[in-house]
């Protein structure tokens, strides 16, 4: 059995994160723990295999409690839960070891299948014969990053590219120059980028008509 610790400060949220946990086969909940201390007095107590923990706690924030962890010596995982949509908290919590991120509100379903990905991460062992068993493990627990029918990444990539190359924003039609392709397919791509959260799209005043769109991907991203 793997064993979780649910971290959440709101009573009704964190039995309901108990129950969504324990109907999960193979996995138990070791504890709740309502705050970012009582979680850490817990750990020392009784090491579990993975913590989901809620980011915004009544006494520190989830990520502290991440530092505490590892700061420990403690090898336990952990699967983020918040409603925060930046971009920045998620590349850090990915620097202190956060293996997944679930933005609330989830669903049984949702959870069900991040826990299932991390029991297949789990039951992976041996040693790395090469380049792709590195991968494929990490494929495993991340799950796969698949793109809309029609979208290639690498096409992803290189419009994210012109965009960070121009921080003063591009078009669709400069784009679809820079790079080669058509005005629609720089355009679906853009609005791609926006639609995950990468892009900021910026109307363009100025002309006559219609401002022209700008996209754009902040500093910080």
């Amino acid at each position: 059995m793997i064993s979780v610790l649910v971290v959440e400060d709101e009573e009704i949220t964190a039995e309901a994160n108990r129950i969504f946990v324990e109907r999960v086969p193979g996995f138990e909940v070791a504890g709740v723990a309502r705050s970012g201390a009582e979680a850490l007095r817990f750990l020392r107590r009784r090491p579990v295999d993975l913590i989901l923990l809620d980011l915004y706690l009544p006494d520190m924030h989830g990520l502290d409690v991440c530092r505490a962890v590892r700061a420990g010596g403690l090898m336990c995982d952990v699967i983020a839960v918040t409603s925060a949509r930046d971009l920045a908290m998620v590349r850090s919590a990915v620097s202190l070891g956060v293996s997944q991120y679930l933005l609330k509100p989830f669903t049984f379903a949702t959870l069900a299948e991040k826990l299932s990905r991390y029991a297949r991460f789990k039951e992976e062992a041996g040693l790395a014969v090469g380049q792709g068993d590195v991968d494929r493990v990490l494929g495993t627990l991340r799950g796969p990053s698949e793109l809309p029918k029609g979208m290639a990444r690498d096409t992803l990539d290189t419009v994210a590219s012109q965009l960070r190359a121009h921080p003063e924003g591009m078009g669709a039609q400069a784009v679809a120059d820079a790079i080669g392709v058509s005005r629609v397919t720089a355009r679906r791509y853009l609005e791609y980028l926006v639609e995950v959260g990468v892009a900021a799209r910026i109307p363009q005043y100025g002309g006559v008509g219609r401002p022209e769109l700008l996209y754009r991907i902040p500093m910080e991203s």
